[in-house]
């Protein structure tokens, strides 16, 4: 457990991993009080720390809404010093038994190198969307309803409750979602003028309805001009919409801003609605990279906390070297109203290991293209079939802000 008074040790350490850079203070500050010291672990060789790991208590979205305990784990690093020690190898088993011990199901990260986490059994299961769209060509077809949104300038800070607001109400519509604890409010406004590169401090416009705020965009302004005129670029940071119209509102406010022809996006929804409203979609510049990564730390309470969109009932032979705990056979059956998850001496239907289960857990992975790939095997005919549908999500899921 680390010490209050080690953390600045500690933390140089991570920054020094992730190339030296100094944070501006409010940076700092803001991740020194958001640190869990008493889930946070160093490895020392002498006073000198030379290793760093950390598990933020959350609560994740899973499929069918519920809102199920996960440890973020975070701010994790090695000094190059003393590489290839098995550093990381220790504290990454010292984590998930006390994950374990904490009773939570599920440990989640986003992955600086995603080689590297794969043999602890995280697996890729939800992805984000990044793009550059061509705002001066692109147009935007907004459904029904839209013109009675309004849209008003409102100080970051100022309108951040009410922001707030509607991200709670939107959390648990989709998987991979992460209900914000006290204190992360604050992250979405950081705004160091060392990492804007060259564009305006953060804005924010909120979408209202009768007086109700159903949505809000935080972006930024890149001014540029050229021979040809104005070429600004509006960078997005945040956006939220309780509903079609609210967000086709803010989007179009966004295409629409004067003096610019260009929208960067990056970490949205691989599904998010836009995409079936611009005239052009090859003008949008879209690019798909891996986004939250899933463990099963207690695979029979993970595997009965979700539901599944169609019955299943399936014996799962799952491996797990680096959690013997988890490994052997679970039957699984559920539906959309519930699940069991239990150990069982039965045959079984489908060979997979706690990787693979990670990367199908939330639905945005299906099982078939883990087996087209070698990853899972199907012992029992149909079965494989059976059990992909039943795993899948009617909406992908999404991680919101990165930990």
């Amino acid at each position: 457990m680390l010490r209050q008074d080690e953390w600045d040790g500690w933390y140089d350490t991570l920054l020094r991993a992730f190339g030296g850079v100094a944070e501006a203070p409010e940076e700092r500050e803001t991740w020194r009080a958001l640190t869990e010291s008493d889930r946070s672990l160093g490895a020392w060789d002498g006073d000198v720390c030379v290793g760093t790991a950390g598990a933020f208590s959350f609560r994740l979205t899973v499929p069918g809404g519920a809102s199920v305990p996960a440890a973020g784990v975070t701010m994790v690093s090695v000094a190059a010093t003393h590489r290839r020690r098995g550093v990381l190898t220790s504290m990454m088993r010292r984590q998930l038994e006390d994950v374990r011990s904490w009773g939570e199901p599920l440990a989640v990260l986003t992955a600086s190198e995603p080689a590297i986490y794969g043999r602890f059994g995280y697996g890729a299961a939800t992805f984000a969307l990044s793009a550059e769209i061509d705002t001066a060509r692109v147009r935007l077809s907004v459904p029904p309803g839209t013109e009675d949104v309004r849209l008003r300038y409102a100080a970051p800070g100022d309108a951040l409750a009410a922001c707030e607001e509607v991200y709670a109400r939107t959390v648990p519509e989709r998987p991979g979602m992460l209900a914000r604890r006290p204190g992360w409010e604050r992250v979405g406004l950081l705004d160091p003028e060392s990492e804007r590169g060259g564009a305006s401090p953060l804005q924010c416009v909120l979408a209202q309805r009768d007086g109700e705020t159903v949505g809000f965009a935080r972006y930024r302004v890149r001014p540029e001009w050229t021979p040809s005129g104005p070429e600004g670029q509006v960078l997005l940071k945040d956006l939220a919409g309780m509903d079609p119209a609210a967000r086709a509102a803010l989007w179009r406010f966004l295409f629409d801003l004067d003096l610019t022809s260009s929208l960067k996006t990056r970490g949205r929804p691989v599904d998010e609605d836009w995409q079936h409203l611009v005239s052009d979609v090859r003008r949008c510049g879209m690019q798909v990279r891996d986004a939250l990564h899933v463990r099963p730390v207690d695979v029979g309470a993970a595997l009965q906390a979700r539901t599944y969109q169609a019955p299943v009932d399936v014996v799962l032979e799952v491996a797990d070297d680096f959690c013997p705990w988890n490994a052997g056979r679970w039957r699984l059956s559920g539906d959309a109203k519930g699940a069991s998850c239990d150990r069982t001496t039965d045959a079984a239907d489908l060979a997979l290991s706690a990787r693979e289960l990670g990367a199908a857990y939330l639905g945005g992975v299906s099982l078939a293209s883990l087996a087209a790939a070698g990853r899972v095997r199907e012992l029992r005919g149909g079965a494989l079939a059976e059990a992909s549908v039943g795993f899948g999500s009617a909406v992908a899921p999404w991680l919101p802000h990165g930990f």
